[in-house]
C-alpha cells in the first residue's frame, strides 16, 4: 500500500492513470546511491527524442534543476522545487508564461518530474525553526533520480544507433561512387558490358532512398548497391584476364614460330595427349571461383526457396543448401549436376543457383540441363550470379509494388 505517494494536480488539470502509474513506480524505487543532476540532464538530452522533447523543453528543466541547491539528487535532503513562474522564466532565457506551462506539462508527460501542488496551487515551502525545509510544494525531481540508469541506457543506445547510422551512411557512400567511377570508367574505355541496363539499375537503387533516410532504409539498399558493385569488378576482372591470356597467348605463337625446328623435335618425348592437355590449358581462361553474395539478399531475390528449409524457413546457409538439396529432387536434377555445381562454384553459390532456378521455374524447361549450362560457364568463368539475383530482385520488388 502506498501512502501520500499519489498527488493530484490543482485547478482544471486533469489527472490520468499515466500519472498515477508514473508516481507508484518512482515511489517503488530503491534509495540507491546518490545520482548526479548534471549527469541525469545530459543523458536526458541525449533521449529527447525517445523521451518525446523539444530543447525548449529541456531548457525548462535545465532551470528547474538550477534551482536545487546540491550537485547530488538525494531523497533525504528532498527533491522538491519550488520557483516561481517568474523565476523560471527568467533561468529559462525569457521563455513566455505560456510556452513555459506547455514545457512544464510535457516534462510531467515524459516523466521526469511530478507536480505536487499545494491546496491553491502555489509553490511555497515550509521550514523548521533552523531554516531546514519540512515540507514543500512544487515540482518534484524525484523521478530523475529514480529512473537514472534507464536514461543513461536510453542515452547510450542513441549514440549507438547514431554511429550505426554514421558507418551505414558512409558504407553506401563509399560504395555508390565506387559503382558511379567504375562504370563511368567502362563506358569511356570500351569494356564490353551490358553498362546500360546496369547504370539503369544503379540509378533506381539511388531513387529508392528516402530524403531523411533511416538506418532501416540504408541497410537493404547498401547491400544491394555492394552486390552491384561486386558484379561490375567481376565483368572488368573477366576482361582483364582474357586481355592477359590473349597477350600470353600472341607471346606463345611468336615464340614457337621463331624457336628452331630441331630444337621443336627434341622436346617432343611427351605424348600427344600431355601436349593437348598443356596447350588447352595455356589457351582456357583462368576459372576465379564465384564470390558469394549475401544469404539476405538471395533470399529477397528467391522467396519461394524458403518454404523447402527445415521447418519451411531458412535461417542460415546451412538451411539453404538443405533445401536446395530438397529442389534438386523436386526439379529432377540428377544428383550428378548438382554435386557438379557443387564443385565448381561451391556449395553456397550452387544453393544459391538453384534457388534462382526455382523461382524461374516457369521460364526453364530442363532444370538440370540449365544448371550444367551454368557450371560449364562458371568453370570457364564466363558466369556470375549477380545478374540473374539482380533481375529477380527488380522482379520481385516490382511486383511488390504493383501488388501495393
Amino acid at each position: 500500500m502506498h501512502i501520500g505517494s499519489v498527488t493530484t494536480p490543482f485547478g482544471r488539470r486533469p489527472m490520468t492513470l499515466a500519472l498515477v502509474k508514473g508516481q507508484l513506480a518512482t515511489a517503488e524505487a530503491k534509495p540507491g546511491r546518490p545520482v548526479d543532476k548534471w549527469k541525469v540532464f545530459r543523458d536526458a538530452c541525449e533521449a529527447r527524442a525517445a523521451l518525446g522533447l523539444t530543447d525548449r523543453a529541456l531548457s525548462v528543466l535545465n532551470a528547474l534543476l538550477s534551482f536545487y541547491p546540491d550537485q547530488q539528487l538525494e531523497e533525504e535532503r528532498g527533491l522538491v522545487v519550488f520557483p516561481s513562474n517568474n523565476q523560471l522564466t527568467v533561468r529559462a532565457h525569457g521563455i513566455t508564461g505560456t510556452t513555459l506551462r506547455r514545457h512544464l506539462a510535457a516534462l510531467v508527460d515524459a516523466g521526469l518530474i511530478i507536480r505536487k501542488d499545494s491546496p491553491n496551487g502555489k509553490r511555497y515551502a515550509h521550514k523548521d525553526k533552523a531554516g531546514m525545509v519540512e515540507n514543500a510544494f512544487g515540482f518534484s525531481l524525484a523521478p530523475l533520480r529514480a529512473r537514472a540508469d534507464e536514461l543513461a541506457h536510453m542515452a547510450q543506445q542513441v549514440a549507438a544507433d547514431r554511429k550505426a547510422f554514421r558507418l551505414a551512411k558512409e558504407r553506401l557512400s563509399i560504395c555508390r561512387r565506387d559503382v558511379r567511377k567504375l562504370i563511368s570508367a567502362a563506358v569511356e574505355e570500351g569494356a564490353p558490358g551490358d553498362w546500360g541496363p546496369i547504370e539503369e539499375h544503379f540509378i533506381e537503387l539511388l531513387a529508392r532512398l528516402p530524403r531523411t533516410p533511416q538506418i532501416g532504409d540504408l541497410a537493404p539498399i547498401a547491400e544491394e548497391m555492394e552486390m552491384l558493385r561486386d558484379e561490375i569488378v567481376n565483368l572488368l576482372e573477366i576482361q582483364v584476364n582474357s586481355e592477359i591470356s590473349g597477350g600470353n597467348d600472341g607471346q606463345i605463337e611468336r615464340h614457337i614460330q621463331n624457336s628452331n625446328t630441331d630444337s621443336i623435335r627434341e622436346s617432343e618425348p611427351s605424348s600427344d595427349t600431355k601436349q593437348g592437355a598443356k596447350s588447352s590449358q595455356a589457351i582456357r581462361p583462368l576459372s576465379e571461383p564465384i564470390k558469394a553474395f549475401p544469404l539476405g539478399m538471395v533470399l529477397r531475390a528467391c522467396p519461394e526457396i524458403a518454404m523447402y528449409g527445415p521447418g519451411g524457413s531458412v535461417e542460415n546457409w546451412r538451411d539453404l543448401m538443405a533445401a536446395a538439396v530438397v529442389v534438386r529432387s523436386t526439379l529432377g536434377v540428377s544428383p550428378s549436376a548438382y554435386q557438379d555445381a557443387c564443385q565448381i562454384m561451391g556449395p553456397e553459390n550452387a544453393a544459391a543457383a538453384m534457388a534462382c532456378i526455382l523461382e524461374r521455374g516457369g521460364q526453364i524447361n530442363s532444370a538440370g540441363g540449365y544448371l550444367r549450362d551454368l557450371t560449364r560457364r562458371a568453370e570457364n568463368g564466363e558466369f556470375s550470379l549477380g545478374p540473374m539475383l539482380m533481375a529477380l530482385l527488380r522482379a520481385n520488388g516490382s511486383a511488390v509494388s504493383k501488388a501495393s
